[in-house]
């Protein structure tokens, strides 16, 4: 028997257990999660408005409710949980999917005001992460500025710019649905340093903005003039020309007056967070330049724009994981095939798969090949591994030394509460937004699930 743990819950971590029970018949995996839910960001990041790529979380469902495979939420491994050391003496291997937990910052000043914001933290706080806090966020803010050209710019941009009535059919807690339903954010600018051509959405991603009711996207035809390859994009990649396109018939249409403006602006780079009655209240740009060799430089021409709200979106970041070695320049855990190594050796039975290992690129299926290579590396290794003698059950040893894992009733549990809220609340299925309220109804205790409040959702136990 080959007994392996995959720390982390999200594709990478699912990826890789269900790779392992596939091409090893006698392997048994703990899925170990810190949160009492599994998914990672599949539940926690991907927006809510976004069903179809939300429904991939009943392919993981499968992989996760198969014989060989259990779940365990709620287990902090590392600082102040299990010891990554401890882990590796109760199973043959180890594979760390943890991702990457924070986010870039933009190194500017004024970055720290009030109502200065990353995306993640948006996101966080609309999905329900239970270590979400409320901010505040649309509080008393007219409008918003959003500093990035990936994708997770262009879903903040989108719940911003969402309705009430748009919003209320997903799976939202209900006080960031109330949050956005009294929104008075009504102009939105969506803003890259560099040019429309090296923007890094997708189109289909970008199209969605203009299709939403309540608002116009208005392009600047000064910015795709600025950029060289729009004039003719013929020789770009089809990506990148499909965006130019969209573009550009933006930037050609007349706005319908909707309610709300989606402004798209580039070759600008935030140089200052501006100060107004204690909190943002505008940011400094400069007007940026292609500088013929696929980057930018500045051009000393500054302009500034009103925000009360800024969020930025420029990149996560992985951060350390307690008794692993960490490379502190790519934010990645030092690999050879997906085997750790430490001081440039092979660390036996230690792996890592997904954002920790690449770094935060890809789309939820390049965690496919990643979790491939790192469980093909494993499965060479299992003929040493399985040497040496663990325990038979695992869990009954976390047990005796006082962690209380969430299995998968648990999960199961907190899915019927949700249900059970969102019928309350006359919705389809409404997250859980705390820890209190998700362990409650993980433990059965929980007969009528807690609504977060206006506050912002409740502390850890």
């Amino acid at each position: 028997m080959l007994r392996v743990a995959v720390v982390g819950s999200g594709p990478s971590g699912v990826y890789s257990a269900q790779t392992l029970v596939q091409q090893e018949p006698l392997a048994r995996v703990d899925v170990l999660d810190r949160l009492p839910c599994p998914y990672g960001l599949v539940r926690y990041g991907v927006a809510p408005d976004h069903e179809k790529i939300k429904s991939l979380q009943n392919s993981l469902r499968t992989v996760l409710e198969h014989e060989r495979v259990r779940f365990l939420g709620g287990v902090q491994v590392g600082a102040g949980g299990v010891p990554a050391a401890r882990l590796r003496e109760l199973y043959h291997a180890v594979v760390y999917c943890v991702g990457a937990a924070t986010d870039r910052h933009l190194g500017i000043p004024g970055e720290e005001l009030p109502g200065s914001w990353s995306a993640t933290q948006f996101v966080s706080w609309y999905s329900a992460h239970p270590d979400a806090v409320d901010g505040g966020f649309v509080r008393d803010a007219r409008s918003a500025v959003v500093i990035g050209a990936g994708n997770v710019a262009v879903d903040v941009t989108r719940i911003l710019a969402r309705g009430a009535a748009e919003l209320s059919p997903t799976d939202m807690p209900d006080a960031a649905l109330r949050s956005l339903a009294a929104s008075r954010v009504t102009d939105i600018r969506m803003v890259g340093r560099r040019g429309p051509s090296q923007a890094r959405f997708t189109t289909k991603e970008l199209r969605e903005l203009g299709a939403l009711p309540e608002a116009d996207v208005l392009v600047d035809p000064a910015d795709l003039a600025l950029d060289p390859a729009c004039a003719d994009p013929s020789a770009l990649p089809a990506a990148q020309r499909r965006n130019v396109e969209v573009l550009r018939s933006w930037a050609d249409a007349t706005p319908r007056g909707a309610p709300r403006r989606i402004r798209l602006r580039f070759f600008l780079r935030p140089v200052e967070l501006l100060a107004e009655a204690g909190r943002v209240g505008a940011v400094r740009f400069e007007r940026t330049a292609p500088d013929g060799r696929g980057g930018v430089v500045g051009t000393g021409e500054f302009q500034v724009v009103e925000a009360q709200l800024v969020l930025r979106s420029v990149g996560y970041r992985g951060v350390p994981l307690e008794g692993l070695p960490f490379d502190a320049a790519t934010g990645t855990v030092p690999h050879l095939a997906g085997r750790v190594l430490r001081n440039g050796a092979v660390a036996p039975g230690e792996y890592v798969a997904g954002w920790i290992k690449r770094g935060p690129t890809g789309v939820i299926g390049t965690n496919r090949p990643c979790a491939k290579e790192t469980v093909t590396s494993l499965l060479e290794d299992a003929p040493a591994l399985a040497r040496r003698e663990v325990p038979a059950d695992p869990t009954a040893v976390l047990r005796a030394e006082g962690v209380e894992p969430v299995e998968w009733e648990g999960w199961r549990a907190i899915e019927r509460a949700e249900a059970e809220l969102g019928a309350a609340l006359g919705r389809g299925v409404v997250k859980l937004p705390d820890w209190r309220s998700l362990m409650a109804a993980a433990h059965g205790d929980a007969p009528r699930p807690a609504v977060q409040g206006p506050h912002g959702p409740g502390g850890r136990p």
